[in-house]
């Protein structure tokens, strides 16, 4: 049986618990996609393919996060990753599709939570999928088998520490 995860909250590590669970299943010899959304920069985490050769990954953003309103391109390369991401979801070929920063894309309006789940209702009965970013919507936490809420309680951020490559990029 497979099941949905949905990682959110405003704390740190949703994306990091994803990949790790990449790393899980790919040592074990599944097969694993992950979408990243919003995303377009260089983080060290793209890496991840050079020493796993079943997992795969590609980005649906621009070279920036968005800040303020999206315009037409971040709609346009959001909706063709949920296309693509349909397309991985049904084909049968992953035991595991992460979706990462996807309840961002549904925060910033760039495709709906309905689509969202209307993606996942196809997908192979084969295939665990983890959605992680803040702001879930109620419908996908009611969809999911599994929902993780990280809770910032202290970060060092609040001391002027700046984002480290290896550790937040």
């Amino acid at each position: 049986m497979a099941y949905v995860h949905v990682y959110t909250g405003n704390g740190k590590g949703k994306t990091t618990a994803a990949f790790g669970l990449a790393v899980r299943a790919a040592c074990a010899g599944l097969k694993v996609y992950i979408g990243q959304f919003i995303k377009g920069m260089k983080y060290s985490e793209l890496d991840i393919v050079k020493y796993f050769p079943n997992i795969e990954l590609e980005q649906f953003g621009r070279g920036c996060f968005i800040k303020g309103k999206p315009d037409e391109l971040d709609v346009k390369l959001a909706r063709e990753g949920l296309k693509k991401v349909e397309e991985k979801l049904t084909s049968g070929k992953y035991d595991l599709v992460i979706l990462d920063e996807a309840n961002i894309a549904i925060y910033f309006n760039l495709f709906t939570v309905q689509e969202l789940i209307g993606v996942l209702n196809k997908r192979s009965e084969r295939t665990e999928v983890v959605v992680t970013g803040r702001y879930a919507p109620k419908e996908l936490i009611d969809y999911a088998d599994l929902v993780t809420e990280m809770v910032e309680v202290k970060h060092y951020y609040t001391k002027g520490v700046m984002a480290r490559k290896g550790i937040e990029f």
